[in-house]
């Protein structure tokens, strides 16, 4: 074809060879204000050089060749012996080999280490979201193992380990491993105390075969994993290794991986467990408190990578804006699409202000905190996940038939976006885990209303807001109806006391205008015509200031 009938012209160049980190001014402010200023130097170094490699051409080849290239299972080599093993691609190991070496699994005893760790994790998530999940459980089986001295004095400096050694080996002789879990059953799901996995106690202190299924396994090609089973004492946690002490295999039969809507890169498996050796972490009977420090690690994590993806989709669309002319101007130019792209900007900017307080929640570590957490984690794993897949379906529109196609990378963000609120316990489950906490837990709800109180009188619509909220809670006839429009409330008021303590003046008076005031309507695109929408864009666009 001649070149004269094929003009390119008029086309946005990618958004590559950036510092993530740098040019995010929400998480960047956040990270400053968590962290201690005699650490902060070093803080920001260890995060810029993340941010460098996450916008970096090679980091998103990575992504791209990880998730066209998924996981293949080998149940059996040649001979007819059971394997259980999982081929990735190299790129999936550089990707998850570059994240543990920045410490993205290494939280719980680092100054600041859960708010470093969550801006990490925040930054190169965006690089590819796939291996969050072994870098997820790894990190959020620490608590768990603390309920066993001896088990943690033995796992977890290897969880927290800054290196990465893929294959399966007895794990004293690797320099660092990764872990998954197993709650989920068949016949239960969510419902783990259903579950009917057995486990029989041997004659060794904590030691048992177990004898079940898991129809959910994370990240199956782990070297160990926590699980749930029925002991005699009732429903227990157990830690499974791969490898046995004298290096032969574990019973642990991986018998499909899971064909996933998104999440390509990322093994799912289902396993069968058959005189499987374990060790009883936590009491017999008492396995739903052992684990449960476990998951409510991985919810803020959810969260966190829900964050993550919503600010490369609005990145993406901002960048996208900036470059792209139609009808005689540039695009974020225009009224309208100014006013989508600011009202997905709020969305980002409370969705990162809110991860990032909550990490700083638990390096705080005092009893009001932890109250606060127990409410603010699954109240915001709830809400945030939820506008993850509305921010990234609008997001892609902004690009047009551009961000339909897979090159644009937006698909891929697309089919991911869901996950984050199916993981670690839908949204039902996280509304109802919040009713427990009102119920049963007032200091957890004290905690929450003294947060919020922070920002009081600072705008008449957090106010009213607060106020509804409070009569909300006042009835609790038909609660359980009414769980998702409570913990949505709640979630709004705290990102709306966030911001109006935080963020410049433009960002929370659109947010209470919009989330709060109710003057808004059903899709993005819809805020105030009268509100500084040109610097709400501004702000949240990914370019060194």
């Amino acid at each position: 074809m001649a070149a004269t009938t094929h003009t390119v012209t008029n086309q946005v160049p990618p958004l590559v060879g950036y510092d993530v980190f740098a040019t995010d001014r929400a998480l960047t402010e956040a990270v400053e204000r968590h962290t201690g200023p005699e650490i902060l130097d070093e803080v920001r170094s260890e995060l810029r050089s993340l941010g460098t490699a996450a916008g970096s051409a090679q980091a998103q080849a990575w992504g791209a060749q990880a998730n066209e290239n998924p996981p293949k299972l080998r149940t059996h080599d040649r001979y007819g012996h059971r394997l259980d093993e999982i081929e990735f691609h190299p790129s999936w190991h550089r990707l998850l080999g570059h994240a543990v070496s920045a410490g993205l699994t290494d939280a719980w005893g680092r100054p600041a280490g859960h708010v470093r760790r969550a801006a990490g994790f925040l930054v190169w998530t965006q690089a590819e979201a796939g291996h969050g999940c072994p870098l997820s459980m790894t990190h959020a089986a620490v608590p768990a193992l603390r309920t066993d001295p001896a088990l943690a004095a033995e796992w977890e400096p290897l969880l927290t380990s800054h290196v990465y050694e893929e294959g399966l080996r007895p794990a004293p002789e690797k320099a660092g491993v990764l872990f998954g879990m197993g709650m989920t059953e068949k016949q239960g799901g969510t419902d783990v105390r259903s579950n009917t996995t057995r486990a029989e106690p041997l004659a060794g202190d904590g030691e048992y075969l177990l004898t079940g299924h898991k129809w959910f396994c994370s990240a199956p090609m782990s070297d160990g994993f926590l699980v749930l089973a029925q002991a005699p004492g009732g429903l227990s946690c157990f830690l499974v290794p791969r490898v046995l002490p004298d290096g032969t295999r574990n019973v642990f039969a991986i018998q499909r991986l899971k064909d996933k809507l998104g999440n390509r890169s990322n093994a799912s498996g289902e396993v069968e467990f058959d005189g499987t050796w374990a060790r009883r972490v936590g009491e017999e009977g008492r396995g739903v408190r052992t684990i449960i420090e476990m998951v409510a690690a991985t919810r803020l994590d959810c969260v966190v990578g829900s964050a993550a993806l919503m600010r490369q989709a609005v990145a993406q669309a901002i960048h996208h804006g900036a470059y792209r002319s139609a009808f005689g101007g540039l695009l974020i130019e225009k009224p309208l699409m100014r006013n989508v792209l600011a009202d997905l900007a709020l969305e980002s900017e409370a969705a990162t202000t809110l991860a990032l307080r909550l990490a700083a929640a638990y390096d705080a570590d005092t009893d009001e905190e932890r109250a606060f957490l127990r409410i603010a984690v699954p109240a915001a794993k709830y809400w945030v996940t939820k506008r993850c897949t509305a921010v990234v379906g609008e997001a892609l529109e902004c690009l047009g038939g551009n961000g339909y196609v897979e090159e644009s990378g937006m698909p891929r963000l697309l089919r991911e976006a869901p996950l984050n609120s199916i993981w670690e316990g839908s949204g039902n489950v996280q509304a109802l885990d919040v009713l427990r906490a009102l119920q049963r837990e007032p200091r957890a709800l004290d905690a929450f209303l003294r947060e919020i109180g922070k920002a009081r009188g600072q705008d008449h619509r957090l106010d009213g807001a607060v106020k509804d909220l409070l009569t909300e809670l006042a009835d609790l006839e038909g609660v359980e109806a009414r769980a998702r429009r409570i913990v949505e409330r709640m979630a709004l008021v705290l990102q709306g006391s966030l911001l109006l303590r935080w963020a410049p003046p433009e960002v929370a008076d659109a947010f209470c205008a919009s989330r709060l005031g109710g003057d808004w309507g059903a899709a993005f695109g819809t805020l105030p015509h009268s509100l500084d929408l040109a610097s709400v864009v501004e702000r949240a666009r990914a370019q060194d200031r």
